[in-house]
């Protein structure tokens, strides 16, 4: 394996060739930590980011992509991301710095977030990021106020989000219309509209057909009002599978070749945060600690020799870290044990695993099948690339990111190169070490 070193953000990207693979980099891994701590550590595969970026421009072409940096804040990242020309969605200050960092022209960012912080929005109007979303008329007078060049989006809420959250997100359609002209009184430009359907969604055509009507007439309203709206941001609600992107393409792209046909000028983005970035990243945690606990038999007859027996693991990162997702309420899938193969006659036990704090909340997996394991065993973790990543240390993080290691098969790297990415500006750090 050789590397290619970025000096600047203390990385390495490892470029994998005379037949490596990103297991053996995670083995690597794991027998220097033998020798060490046995701290938890992330191991990103950049070309599954590549790939995906591929697929996506097959399955759905239309859809410009802008990339939700809450998902994943890595160097390496980012840096790929804006050489592949996405554009970038900022909540915050440190995302915004992060972006226009990587070159990320301020055209190619757009700010979101309900209620934004004052300092944010100035921030946004000192470093010429125009493109802010907005849902109601609060939002509108302080954006008037801090950054009167803003060119806004309105945020309309959705049946399907709703639904989900039980929380009213966005401005209903019959509110609109007060917002428009709300925007024009304060002297503010309106060029877009965005929304938002969940990847959770059971009927996305439903949903896409009512957001999209909601949405052209906010564009008409928008029209006799003055507005030169060109922007549509079908917001994210992309999973990291293939076959979920090409149904919900499949759901938009009639819908919208019926409300925002390409001559119209309308720009279509979208927010594939998962699907770029949750599978190229894998977890692996160090079992620090073991307890036997009580059955729960469920009405059946304990075995003996212990056949039976239920085991409560303690491992070294948790819902204060990588984990975080699930205080979130998404479920985290069983992770697979380092070096052992899948074997039928192998004895499974019902088992939890726990975070190292203890907090009752710090339940990383209430109850899985694995088999028996012993303080040090390894744990890996797949798709966990879209857990909100930052692998640089903030003091304002609970508990800091494991360290990331990246790697890139050599093939991946060099059909990039003759894709036309040749490296030479966000990534130029980039060298053969």
């Amino acid at each position: 394996m050789k590397g290619l070193a970025d000096r600047p953000a203390g990385y390495t990207v490892e470029l994998l060739s005379g037949g490596a693979t990103l297991d053996d980099v995670i083995d690597e891994r794991i027998c220097e930590q033998a020798l060490a701590e046995k701290s938890a550590f992330m191991v990103g595969d950049l070309g599954a980011v590549m790939r995906q970026h591929a697929r996506w421009q097959g399955a759905a072409p239309r859809l410009q992509p802008y990339f939700p940096l809450r998902c994943n804040h890595s160097p390496a990242v980012v840096e790929l991301l804006a050489s592949l020309g996405l554009g970038f969605i900022c909540a915050s200050k440190v995302e915004v710095s992060l972006a226009l960092e990587h070159g990320v022209a301020p055209d190619n960012i757009i700010l979101s977030g309900v209620c934004k912080q004052l300092a944010l929005v100035k921030a946004a109007a000192k470093h010429g990021v125009c493109r802010l979303v907005c849902e109601n008329e609060a939002e509108l007078a302080k954006i008037a106020r801090l950054h009167p060049r803003a060119k806004l989006l309105l945020q309309l809420s959705t049946e399907a989000h709703t639904a989900e959250t039980s929380v009213a997100f966005g401005a209903s359609l019959k509110c609109c219309r007060h917002l428009l002209e709300a925007a024009k009184a304060l002297g503010l430009q309106v060029v877009g509209v965005a929304f938002h359907v969940p990847t959770s969604c059971q009927d996305p055509q439903r949903a896409y057909s009512h957001a999209l009507a909601d949405a052209r007439c906010v564009f008409d309203m928008g029209a006799d009002l003055g507005f030169d709206m060109d922007i549509l941001d079908v917001g994210g609600g992309f999973s990291g599978s293939e076959f979920q992107l090409k149904q919900v393409e499949s759901a938009l792209s009639p819908l919208l070749d019926a409300y925002f046909p390409p001559l119209s000028g309308v720009r279509v983005l979208a927010q594939p945060g998962a699907f770029y970035v949750a599978s190229a990243f894998s977890l692996a945690v160090n079992v620090i600690g073991k307890e036997v606990v009580t059955p729960r038999w469920d009405g059946l007859v304990p075995g003996e020799n212990g056949e039976d027996a239920e085991f409560l693991y303690y491992i070294n990162e948790g819902v204060y870290g990588p984990f975080g997702v699930k205080l979130l309420g998404n479920a985290i899938a069983v992770p697979a044990v380092h070096k052992r193969a899948p074997c039928a006659d192998a004895a499974v036990h019902p088992s939890g695993l726990r975070g190292p704090t203890l907090d009752q909340l710090d339940l990383v997996v209430e109850r899985c099948l694995l088999p028996e394991l012993s303080v040090g065993d390894w744990l890996l973790f797949a798709n966990m690339g879209a857990c909100g990543l930052d692998d640089r240390a903030s003091a304002t993080c609970a508990s800091p990111q494991p360290p990331v290691y990246y790697a890139a098969a050599a093939s991946d790297w060099y059909e990039m190169q003759e894709a036309g990415v040749t490296l030479d500006g966000a990534v130029k750090t980039f060298a053969f070490v």
